[in-house]
């Protein structure tokens, strides 16, 4: 693990900011890359999605009055098929990271949009659990609940990985790729830059 981190010294910092990644990704990171394998951090996201159902299921299991061995069954049952989802799809992103060889998205600034998703999957699978919805909101719920984890371990956490392990292994982790690094958003500015403007005043004469 120190071979991977030595090397990022040697990068400029754009590069090496985008490798090291958020805290998020700094938590996983701080274990041996095959423990935080994109597998892996998919069953642990399946298994933090599914301790948030825990009160769903026991609310709607005492609201029909069903034994607590039944709903923890149905609970269980549930914890596995998101661990197993999440696992296959970490393993799917780590395949198509190798593939289309880009590099990591940094998703610091759009978390104010990512984070509250898995909340509204939850209130919705609360609704559906405990009165008479359309179908259609507890697809919803489910599939806002497990949206978050995939799709940042498919567009940010996969390719870093992939490129630390190519580091750590002695590889060129850029080889192949036709960007080194995704470009950030151009921040919108309202009016003429400054430069602009001087220049169009120096034309003008004034």
């Amino acid at each position: 693990m120190a071979g991977w981190r030595e090397a990022l010294e040697g990068l400029d910092e754009e590069h090496r900011l985008m490798l090291e990644g958020g805290s998020l990704s700094q938590l996983f990171l701080k274990y041996p890359l095959t423990i935080c394998h994109p597998v892996f951090v998919g069953i642990v996201y399946g298994l933090l999605a599914s301790l948030t159902l825990i009160v769903p299921f026991a609310y709607a299991g005492w609201l029909d009055s069903t034994d607590w061995q039944t709903v923890a069954n149905e609970w269980g049952t549930i914890s596995i098929i998101f661990c197993a989802m999440t696992a296959s799809l970490g393993g799917f992103s780590t395949v198509i990271s190798g593939m289309f060889k880009r590099p990591p998205v940094r998703l610091e600034n759009r978390r104010r949009y990512l984070f509250p998703i898995p909340f509204i999957g939850l209130l919705l699978l609360t609704w559906s659990m405990i009165g008479n919805t359309p179908e259609i909101v507890e697809n919803l719920g489910w599939f806002l609940s497990l949206l978050p984890g995939p799709l940042y371990i498919h567009l940010s956490y996969a390719p870093r990985w992939r490129m630390l392990d190519r580091i750590d292994r002695g590889l060129d982790p850029f080889e192949g790729m036709r960007i080194t690094i995704e470009p950030e958003d151009s921040p919108i500015v309202d009016g003429i830059e400054d430069d602009d403007l001087d220049e169009v005043v120096s034309e003008a004469g004034i």
